[in-house]
């Protein structure tokens, strides 16, 4: 019998990578390796109760990083922009931040001599498809550290660039949040851009980025050497999303928008982090998750089956 592959999976505590480890855990070819702060979470101890080997390692050390990779033969990738903007409430340090910890992951992946395959969750350039008009601070990192591999020729042939889109419970962020008001009997979603900006999803991203990163793993061929895969459940409007959601939960809701200006008095901060990836995709529509000259893999490209559709996911969604 062959020996089962080593897969590490970075953040698998996390939205993401606790997909990517469901992905894996039942299948007898790999070995899952959760990377974890805290192997002694509930969540860590019910990974290695079900096999998982659980290791502690901080993202911001490139040594522990290295020493956790030592082995892989498969890395999943991924940064978390968010908890350093919230603690920091600020997007520039929050890039600092997601920057060195995302290349500090791509130096320990480099330096893994077992590695077959490093699939890198990230997200488009804003400031290449836009001519430098739209800065997103949580794409602007993710893009420093995909040129960063770029410039790496060996790594790269072993790289997948993976642009995992709107989780459906973005809705929690307070920007996003449909309000209830009650003189109108309703709830009030305000909004910066059209009604009609489109919405490219990944859904229950817990559910769904795991079937994604299985494909990328069994087409090896396909899908490395840089190639860039979209990890999407579908595409919808603004209001088509909320009105979703509002039939759900059996309500009412509305789609409001308002000017720019109005939106960043209410959000100051987050109005330039997720406001401004809204007038992106506002403006840009389709091209927003393009790369000039490359043609961007989709899920029926790969054989992706199996996604959590956005209804189901937002009847088990609570707010």
């Amino acid at each position: 019998m062959a020996a089962k592959k080593i897969v590490t999976i970075v953040g698998a505590t996390g939205a993401q990578g606790k997909g990517v480890v469901a992905a894996f855990i039942n299948n007898p070819a790999y070995q899952v390796r959760a990377i974890t702060r805290n192997p002694s979470s509930n969540t860590g101890k019910a990974m290695a109760a079900q096999g998982a080997e659980v290791v502690a390692a901080d993202l911001n050390d490139v040594a522990a990083v290295t020493s956790a990779f030592a082995g892989s033969h498969i890395i999943f990738g991924v940064t978390n922009f968010f908890e350093p903007f919230i603690k920091h409430q600020s997007p520039v340090k929050a890039v600092e931040v997601e920057v060195q910890q995302g290349i500090n992951l791509a130096a320990a992946a480099a330096a893994t001599p077992t590695l077959e395959h490093y699939i890198w969750s990230t997200l488009p350039n804003a400031q290449a498809i836009t001519g430098g008009k739209y800065s997103v601070p949580h794409f602007d990192g993710k893009n420093v550290v995909d040129a960063h591999i770029r410039a790496d020729a060996a790594l790269l042939a072993k790289t997948t660039f993976l642009w995992v889109t709107w989780y459906h419970s973005n809705y929690i962020f307070p920007m996003f949040t449909p309000y209830w008001i009650p003189t109108a009997g309703k709830h009030i979603q305000f909004a910066n851009y059209a009604p009609d900006t489109p919405i490219t999803t990944i859904g229950d991203v817990t559910a769904n980025v795991g079937p994604f990163v299985k494909a990328v793993v069994e087409q090896p061929a396909a899908t490395r050497g840089g190639r860039t895969v979209l990890a999407a459940q579908g595409t919808v409007g603004a209001d088509e999303m909320l009105q979703l959601w509002a039939r759900t939960k059996g309500t009412k809701a509305q789609f409001v928008r308002v000017g720019g200006e109005a939106f960043r008095e209410i959000w100051p901060l987050w109005a330039d982090e997720m406001g401004v990836m809204m007038e992106f995709w506002d403006e840009y529509r389709e091209k927003s998750w393009t790369i000039a000259g490359e043609t961007v893999l989709r899920g029926e490209d790969i054989g992706v089956v199996g996604l959590k559709g956005l209804e189901e996911s937002f009847k088990e969604f609570e707010l």
